[in-house]
Formats: structure tokens, sequence, C-alpha cells
């Protein structure tokens, strides 16, 4: 029986599932489920989140509040016995003043409840469980340097993921004593649960914690019932809280968690002596998760390692031999290696390092000199001076053989940026010249990661400002573009004739090549210095100088093999596209059998 009819079995049959089972027994799927986060800007390295493992949790923490997770006990106290005790308490409480008088709670109807519940259960209301409330109102005047803290979301979700908070606010001492008396300063085994942002995280106060809250972004659940805090923390922490919550909790601008809101959350609730072995099954499972998780990380890490390893000799190849020799190794075992998205994604990076090298394809005897082609380059930005469309300046300083990173073969050469390329920047353009319709203004935003343009939050300037005041910055046809500032700093983007007529914004450079030289072997050449030459000291604030950029080295063979480097790189980051192509299905089928299984265990 496989892991899915097994949780499928034993959910019809209404015992606990065997969820230890199910992980051993896919194993692979767990581990195996994993996918890329978002990320984005300049020397991003697209981290992994392990889905797999991530969806297993979650599944313990839905088995657990459905009663699926460990054997009933018919001898336990059955939960609506407990539910009585608790209104007798909150009653008595009442009377005596020590808790405000409740709005009466809606009752429980059986179409209401999303699952049925084991013999012994009962579905509560939370407002019945407790008291959700919020803090007294704490004004910004009344913050202090030093004293008690007080936190707003933000801390509690620190709290929540890390135990520890870095806080920045506190209240006084004496405010805090008069907060105490109004009934709703943290006490031990109440709950904290954000109410805006991310919402429903919760915090289980320690008897140690000394705190205060912001009202309305923190709501507290006070445990005056003392109900076992450590199922109530599981709970919360479960997929049925979250989507509960989540279901009509959208405000105008974020997600919001009101107390009358979270008063009307089902709970079930298992009998007492069934919540000790529920938190105590959850953590062991938990720990194997950890284990799981530890050990998959480990792995991926050496996986990474020995990619680094294994690419980083074709590059440090002294002699075509020895490339040969390197490349066989790695063929070998290209199946094993190449199994992540990552590992694809670095084999591309080391394929556009041999490019500039001078590794990828053969030299020819018969090409140009590249001597000619600088001569030729000379000639034309002479003629360019004299036309006056470019402004004279001085000779980029020759290469001294200490400069060089590595060698070249005998006919490249290394040359200054600066010699055969020059930099133009954007205007910045006022949002009050822009027009619905016109000439495209082509801003760094516009620009996508892969170097394509994105015209879907288009600006427009007047096409007669464009061709008049702001002639200079109009763009051409296979332009080639690179962001100088920010965080997107580096970027690299390619002007295609769809986009134009077009105009350059401000914090980007525009290349005017010479010689004819190669459009996109001229990107191999810019993204070799921006990996390799290029230091940025703060990824928002980062700054590129125009003449310190120019003054890079930019390795150049002859034009001829230009072309066949060009010809050869689009060969392979074919071959490596169709590679992620398949890897991403193959992700994306695990992930989709990992929400099966658990779908399965759920239904």
């Amino acid at each position: 029986m496989s892991a899915q009819e097994r949780l499928q079995a034993t959910a019809r049959d209404g015992g606990s599932v065997d969820v230890a089972g199910a992980l051993i027994d896919h194993l692979d799927l767990w581990t195996g489920a994993i996918t890329k986060k978002s990320s984005s800007g300049r020397g991003s390295n697209g981290k992994i989140e392990l889905t797999g493992i991530k969806k297993l949790r979650e599944l313990i923490l839905e088995l657990a509040v459905r009663g699926k997770l460990v054997e009933q006990n018919p001898t336990d106290e059955p939960a609506c016995l407990l539910l009585k005790q608790i209104a007798a308490e909150k009653k008595q409480l009442t009377k005596e003043g020590k808790l405000k008088k409740q709005k009466k709670l809606s009752l429980i109807s059986d179409e209401e409840t999303p699952f049925n519940l084991p013999n012994g259960w009962a579905w509560a209301r939370l407002g019945a469980l407790g008291w959700i409330t919020s803090s007294s109102r704490v004004h910004q005047k009344d913050w202090v340097n030093d004293g008690v803290p007080f936190f707003r979301a933000r801390e509690i979700v620190q709290l929540s993921k890390l135990g520890h908070v870095n806080n920045e606010l506190f209240i006084s001492e004496k405010l805090f004593g008069e907060l105490t008396d109004g009934g709703t300063t943290p006490s031990k085994n109440d709950i904290m649960l954000t109410g805006v942002g991310t919402i429903g995280v919760p915090y289980l106060v320690k008897a140690s914690d000394r705190f205060y809250f912001k009202d309305a972004s923190v709501l507290i659940f006070k445990n005056i019932s003392q109900i076992y805090p450590d199922y109530l923390l599981r709970f919360f922490k479960s997929p049925s809280w979250i989507n509960a919550i989540h279901d009509g909790s959208m405000g105008t601008t974020v997600h919001t968690l009101t107390i009358a809101r979270a008063n009307e959350v089902l709970v079930p609730l298992a009998p007492l002596a069934e919540q000790h072995r529920i938190v105590q099954k959850v953590d062991e499972l938990m720990a194997l998760c950890d284990r799981l998780e530890q050990q998959t990380s480990d792995q991926l890490e050496a996986h990474e390692t020995l990619v680094d390893t294994l690419l980083g000799t074709l590059t440090q190849s002294e002699n075509a031999a020895e490339l040969a020799d390197s490349w066989a190794r790695l063929a070998a075992h290209f199946d094993t290696l190449f199994t992540t998205e990552q590992s694809v994604d670095k084999l591309k990076q080391t394929i556009l390092q041999l490019a500039v090298m001078g590794r990828l394809v053969e030299q020819d005897a018969e090409d140009e000199p590249v001597s000619d082609l600088l001569n030729r380059i000379e000639k034309e930005k002479a003629e360019f001076i004299r036309s006056g469309k470019l402004k004279s300046k001085k000779a980029p300083a020759p290469v001294n053989d200490e400069e060089k990173p590595y060698s070249l073969p005998a006919n490249w050469t290394w040359v200054r940026l600066g010699r055969i390329a020059e930099t133009h920047t954007g205007f910045a353009f006022k949002s009050r010249e822009y027009t619905t319709e016109g000439t495209f203004v082509l801003r760094v935003t516009n620009i996508n990661q892969d170097g394509t343009i994105d015209t879907s939050d288009a600006k427009y300037i007047s096409q007669v400002a464009a061709e008049t005041t702001y002639s200079k910055f109009q763009l051409k046809d296979n332009d080639i573009l690179l962001v100088m500032v920010g965080g997107s700093l580096g970027k690299i983007g390619v002007v295609d004739s769809q986009v134009l007529p077009a105009v350059l914004n401000q914090n980007m450079w525009k290349f005017q090549l010479f010689g004819s030289t190669s459009r996109d072997y001229f990107v191999y050449g810019l993204k070799h210095i921006n990996e390799n030459q290029v230091v940025v000291t703060s990824s928002t604030h980062g700054h590129l100088s125009q003449s310190s950029y120019l003054s890079k080295l930019f390795p150049l063979p002859p034009l001829e093999e230009q072309q066949r480097i060009v010809q050869k790189v689009d060969e392979l980051m074919a071959l490596c596209d169709q590679l992620k192509e398949r890897l991403n299905q193959a992700s994306e089928t695990r992930c989709q059998l990992a929400e099966a299984v658990v779908e399965g265990a759920l239904s």
C-alpha cells in the first residue's frame, strides 16, 4: 500500500494516520519537492525552499487538530465537559468583576463545521475558550528609550519565529503599572496574535516575559481558564486556523484580524488528556522533520560544492588538454550533477566564463588579426570626434601584465572597455512631462532580469519633445543598456525594435560600440566585468563611476571568433534552458504529488 493509500484508508476508518510511515514511504517525495524562492536584484542567488517538508509539517499540524494523529481513548473526559467548566469559570469571573461581560457568540451549526470530529471532541468558538482583546491605547508621545518593551506585530512575528527580538520601543514602568490594572497585560500561557500584515501569527507568553503591546495591530488571547496552551499554539499554527482567519479578513489595504472575527473562529477541541498526547506526537514528528530538513540541506550544500568544484576545473584549466580532461570528468556525471535549477545556472555562468577566456571555440589562424579590429575602432572613433558626434577624451591607459586576470589566446588581447565603447547617460524625466501616448520612456524598472524590455508599466513623453529637446537620449534597436545606480545596479538590457521609439531615463547608460564589435559578445564581456571586476558596497545605494567602469578590462577576440563564440553560446544556452525546463516540470510534479498526499490524508 502506498503512502497516499495508507493515509486515505486510515482517514476513512477514523483512525490516526501513520505520518512517520508516510514520511518513510515517500522520503524522496518530501525531500525532492523543492521550489526556488523569488529574488531580484544584481547577484541574487535564487535561494530554495524545501516545499515537500513544509507540506509535511502542515500535514502533521492539520491531522493533529482533526483528531487523526493519535488514537482516541474512550476513558478520556470528553471535551464537552471541559467546555462546561470553562463557561462556569468565565461566568464566575464576570460576576466577581474580574472579566468584562462578553457579547454572546453565535451558535455553531452543522453546516458551518469544516470537517467531522472524533468521538469525545467538540467544536467551540475561540471566544468561548478565553478572552480575546487588545491593549489600551499607547500614544507615540508615551514611548521612551528604556523601560518595559513595547511590541508591535513585527516584534510578535520575530518572537514567534526566533524566540527573541531586538526591541526598539519602550514604555515607562509607571505607565506599565497603570496598564496592568486594566487586566490586558500578557501573562504566562496567554497567546499573542498578530492582527495586521501577516495575521494570526502566535506567540505563547512565558513566565519570564514582561512587555506591553500595540492596540489593534496585536491581539491577546487571555487564557483565563488555563486551557493546555501548547495544544492551542499548535492549532494557531495549523492550516485550519490560517484558512479561517483569511476567509473574509481582507482590509482595504492589508490583511486584518479583528477581535470580532477571532472570537467567531471555530476551534476543534480535543479532550484534555488527548491534547497532551497530540502535542507530544507533534513534537516528535516535527523533530523528525527538522532532521530530514537538515539532512536535505546538507545534501544540497554538498551537491552545490561538488558542482562548484568541478565547474571550477574547467575555468582553471591551463590548456586545451586539461580542459578536455576536466570536461570528460564532468560529462561522465552530468545527470547527477545538474539536477537543480541552481546547478544549471552555474553551468550557464561557466559557459560565459569559458567564452570570454577563449576556451569555448577553436581559434582560426585565418581570422582577421585583432589589431586590425582595434585600428578600425580607432578610425571610427576619430571620425565621430571630427564630426562632433563624440567628445575627444584622453586615451585609456595601457593594460599592464600584472592586471591581466588570466592568459588569453595568442590572437586575443586585453583592452580597456573605453577603448571599444562609449557610454551615454539617460535623462531625469519629470512626471509632469509624461503623457498617455507618444515616445516610450525606458526606465530601470522596465528591464527584466533576462535583459528583455517590459512595457507593461509604460510611461511616455510627447513625440515632438523626444525628437527635439531630448533627441540625444533616443534609443536605437540593439542598444545595450546598463543600470549604474541602486538596487538593480549592473543589470543589463538590450533594446528591441518593438519598444521603439524610446528615450533613455536616468540611472542607466547606453553603450555605443565601434568597429562592428558583436553586440552579443559585448554583453558577455559586460557580464564578465560585473561578476569579476565590479565591487558594490551597498546593494541599495551602489553607484558605478563612468570613468572607473570604462577602465575595466575587456577580453577582445577577432571579430570572426566573436561571431563563432556567440553561435556556440546560443547553442549551449538553449540546451541549458531545455534542461531547466525539464527540471522545473519534474519539481512541479513532485510538489503536486506532495500536495496530493496531503489532500488524500485530509479527505
